[in-house]
């Protein structure tokens, strides 16, 4: 029983220890207030979106502390420096403001949905999305 107790002690604190950088915070709260999403990707505050503009719209809902969200970061970013006059691309942290996931129906981040020019949804995709296949939706609504 005790050396049971000393395994579930040592898990607690490898599991705690992973989420600090070194300096003792936490890493949810040392980032929770910094601004991580990559430049050339708008963070919204819910305002009115410019769908007439671009070919594409492209939402990224999810948050910054989410881990596979992080890892979509990149491949957004790259997505809006590769088309900046065709997709706008936009960033939504559902933990900051959820409405965004309600009115698209989100059930797990990050989902990407991808709007016409009208604001219409005509895709969307649960999960990490690889560059490949994000270009390959863009592609069928005639973005080069």
């Amino acid at each position: 029983m005790r050396r049971c107790n000393l395994i579930f002690v040592i898990l607690v604190f490898l599991f705690v220890g992973a989420f600090q950088d070194g300096t003792g915070k936490s890493w949810g709260a040392q980032h929770s207030g910094q601004q991580t999403v990559p430049k050339g990707v708008v963070i919204t505050d819910n305002r009115e979106l410019d769908f007439f503009q671009f070919k594409v719209t492209l939402l990224e809902i999810g948050a910054n502390a989410c881990i596979p969200c992080r890892k979509m970061q990149p491949i957004i970013k790259e997505i809006a420096e590769l088309f900046p006059n065709d997709v706008q691309v936009v960033f939504y942290d559902v933990w900051k403001d959820p409405t965004p996931a309600n009115k698209y129906g989100v059930r797990l981040i990050p989902t990407q949905v991808f709007l016409d020019k009208n604001g219409q949804e005509f895709f969307n995709h649960i999960g990490f999305f690889p560059k490949e296949e994000i270009l390959k939706v863009l592609e069928k609504k005639g973005v080069k």
